[in-house]
């Protein structure tokens, strides 16, 4: 296990980042699935494991375990919210040299990755988002998917304020935004090169999947990926995408 500690923003407290490393050249962050428990382990819930499937590229893969999920632990507080996390995975990147990067994110690390696109435009190389989760009368769901979160923490995280919770819990599901992190005005001018693999159920909209494609200038979308002979035609799309971006990063 590896691990980086560092002070929290807000609360000047030690945030531990859990994360592994391996293989050499163009930074490749991975973002897993999981909601608010987004950890290494949950890639064993997506087609194929990316960190394993992509290993041969070319490419250092780092995964991380979020704030609070997995083996990672930090504060909790009202200010919280998406920038939170999007600075705990910069200060990683920071930590281990990785100023141009891609990033690639499952359900919650689409919203991820399209906040990390657009807040640094010039470090990231390019962003795959697996069935990114998105706003799509489904409000409800992600705060029962936060509750249940916050619920199994509380217990022994008692110096964390009711108020904090609710906070972050508003922070991170209460905008309107399409992405929570972006929605189109945002998008409008981003020229990041992105793959967008579809999604189809309740936290996962196609919706949501659909309009990133639309929004962003030139995004490539895979809508089978996910089952069956697909599975090995959507590993080939990533992976064809990932050689164009080390290409063009090389020039």
């Amino acid at each position: 296990m590896s691990f980086f500690e560092y002070p929290d923003s807000v609360t000047k407290k030690p945030v531990q980042l859990h994360y592994q490393a391996t293989g050499e050249g163009l930074p490749l962050l991975l973002i897993a699935p999981g909601g608010m428990k987004s950890a290494i382990p949950m890639w064993k819930h997506s087609p194929y494991n990316p960190y394993e499937a992509w290993a041969d590229l070319g490419f250092r893969i780092i995964a991380m375990d979020q704030r609070n999920a997995g083996e990672s632990t930090g504060p909790v507080h009202a200010s919280h919210g998406w920038h939170t996390f999007a600075e705990d995975q910069l200060a990683l990147l920071d930590h281990l040299g990785a100023d141009k990067f891609v990033v690639a994110g499952m359900c919650i690390g689409g919203s991820y990755c399209m906040q990390l696109v657009l807040r640094e435009p010039a470090r990231v190389a390019g962003a795959i988002l697996f069935q990114t989760i998105g706003l799509d009368n489904n409000r409800d769901a992600f705060y029962q998917m936060y509750d249940g979160w916050a619920a199994s923490l509380a217990p022994g995280r008692v110096e964390v304020r009711p108020e904090d919770w609710a906070g972050l819990r508003e922070n991170m599901y209460g905008n309107d935004k399409y992405l929570f992190t972006c929605d189109g005005k945002d998008l409008a001018e981003c020229k990041t090169p992105i793959q967008v693999l579809l999604g189809n159920d309740l936290y996962h909209p196609e919706s949501a999947s659909r309009r990133v494609a639309a929004d962003v200038v030139g995004a490539e979308l895979i809508e089978r990926w996910k089952a069956g002979d697909d599975i090995e035609t959507g590993l080939a799309a990533t992976r064809d995408f990932l050689k164009r971006i080390r290409v063009r990063t090389a020039k």
